[in-house]
């Protein structure tokens, strides 16, 4: 699903005010860093404004549970180079869908929430899914990609991408829900990540999926 407008003006410069000077170099689920994963991530403090993109993505999805099924929320910014190689965002490891970290991720958000005006590159990619035919969306969708590349959907500040994670038995992973965030050829991009989790996560699964800032 693609969401126009998912995070307003005001809320995207709340965003980067918060995590000003915060960025760290990103890991993946196992906490390591390397060549898969070159953006930096930053977590903010559940303020207000926080609270209130919680609930708004809370009631897109449709799933009657509260805030507490959802992980803290992640900015992530990217360089000129910098990408997220080919991953999905639910876990193969059983290790990491212990109920005490909430089970597996059943859902996904990734909102824009800044570009460069000098932007180009840094699409996001789910090879696995067509890429609509239809002129009209080519100011969401890169339209320049070869067909057999699968759907890219260009940063457009304020706009957010959806999905679902497991399948309709709510157990086993989505296989189509592979994804890529393509190297930016210039320019510099900030993305949001909101994860939900399939039950509550534990305050020790929380802390140590953030860091302090």
């Amino acid at each position: 699903m693609y969401i126009r407008n998912f995070l307003t003006e005001d809320e995207r410069r709340h965003l980067l005010d918060a995590s000003e000077g915060q960025f760290r170099h990103s890991a993946v689920a196992d906490g390591k860093r390397g060549t898969r994963r070159t953006s930096q991530s930053a977590y903010v403090a559940r303020d207000h404004v926080v609270k209130c993109i919680e609930e708004r993505a809370l009631s897109v999805q449709g799933y009657d549970v509260p805030s507490s099924h959802l992980e803290p929320l992640q900015l992530v910014k990217y360089a000129p180079e910098e990408e997220y190689h080919f991953h999905t965002d639910w876990f193969a490891d059983p290790a990491y869908t212990l109920p005490v970290n909430g089970g597996n991720r059943v859902s996904s958000f990734f909102a824009y929430v800044y570009t460069r005006n000098d932007t180009t590159g840094g699409g996001t990619n789910f090879p696995l899914l067509d890429a609509p035919v239809d002129q009209r969306w080519c100011d969401i969708v890169d339209c320049d990609e070869p067909w057999d590349r699968g759907l890219t959907f260009r940063p457009v500040a304020g706009n957010a991408i959806y999905w679902e994670n497991l399948r309709s038995d709510r157990r086993s992973g989505n296989y189509k829900a592979l994804h890529a965030g393509l190297p930016l050829s210039s320019g510099e991009k900030v993305g949001l990540n909101i994860w939900t989790r399939q039950a509550p996560l534990s305050e020790e699964a929380r802390s140590y999926m953030t860091y302090p800032i």
